[in-house]
């Protein structure tokens, strides 16, 4: 099993597990233990999925004897009245995987949908979008499955992935008497050769320190549009140049036209909407 599906698996484990921690008290008193139902689940607009691995979690859980069919790739755009997936089972199961599957799908869609429409914004630029770790407690790598499904990239999963030097790090060694480029060069002395390092600036005079310290990214933060094309000039292609900080859909064309080779956008993922999706049960004649 990958580990994106792992954590698939144990997302919705403990999702059902809050939703109904003694059961499904309406259905398991309401609906015969025989009866049957026949679902889809339908797009109420148009957008880009994902989540399908959780909406096979949450019904298999429920009730292996959930049969799930049709179901769209991840990546799929879709419009209005789509039918995203069908489900045929034991209704009391159905009924309750409805709303843990109808949950994650939408927000994981939404993700996707956002990520779609910004790569689409700066298509033909060859900057990348990326995520940020601003992301749901707890559902990190779904949601990051969900900007590739939009087309867009991943930025370090974790703290532990690689050395990101930002403002509040940079400040605390200044309080020591310590300078960046210093420091980066005794952060390099003590890292495998292969740590990835990156460095976070607020204004063009802190580039010079970054690229003596040898840094391999370094991040724009906040930077006018003026101020980003100064410091792709003066980084010349020594280290990868990120943009971030206040990016949306109306500025990241423009920001991706001053030469950067990155975009970070936190709002993938932190202030996404979900996706409006239902799950319609068929009425038998």
């Amino acid at each position: 099993m990958s580990a994106y599906r792992e954590a698939v698996e144990r997302v919705v484990r403990a999702a059902l597990a809050e939703d109904a921690p003694w059961g499904d008290v309406t259905s398991e008193h309401l609906i015969p233990a025989e009866a049957d139902a026949t679902a889809s689940i339908v797009a109420r607009e148009s957008g880009v999925f994902a989540g399908g691995a959780a909406v096979e979690a949450a019904f298999e859980q429920v009730d292996e004897r959930i049969r799930i069919t049709d179901l769209v790739d991840d990546g799929s755009a879709f419009g209005t009245g789509a039918v995203l997936a069908r489900i045929e089972g034991p209704a009391r199961g159905v009924l309750r995987g409805e709303r843990i599957a109808l949950n994650l799908a939408q927000r994981l869609s939404g993700v996707a949908t956002l990520t779609a429409r910004y790569v689409a914004a700066v298509e033909g630029s060859g900057v990348r979008i990326v995520d940020t770790r601003k992301t749901t407690p707890g559902l990190r790598m779904l949601e990051r499955y969900a900007v590739r499904a939009g087309g867009g990239r991943n930025h370090r999963f974790s703290l532990s992935d690689a050395v990101m030097a930002k403002d509040n790090h940079l400040a605390v060694l200044a309080a020591q008497g310590i300078g960046t480029a210093e420091a980066l060069r005794r952060l390099r002395s003590s890292l495998p050769h292969t740590t990835h390092i990156e460095v976070e600036v607020d204004r063009v005079e802190q580039i010079h320190e970054a690229l003596e310290g040898g840094a391999d990214t370094i991040m724009l933060d906040n930077f006018a549009l003026d101020d980003l094309r100064a410091g792709v000039a003066l980084i010349g292609g020594r280290a990868v140049v990120e943009a971030s900080g206040g990016v949306t859909l109306e500025t990241v064309a423009a920001i991706a036209a001053t030469g950067v080779d990155v975009i970070s956008v936190g709002a993938l993922t932190h202030s996404v909407r979900a996706l409006d999706l239902g799950l319609d049960i068929a009425l038998r004649a």
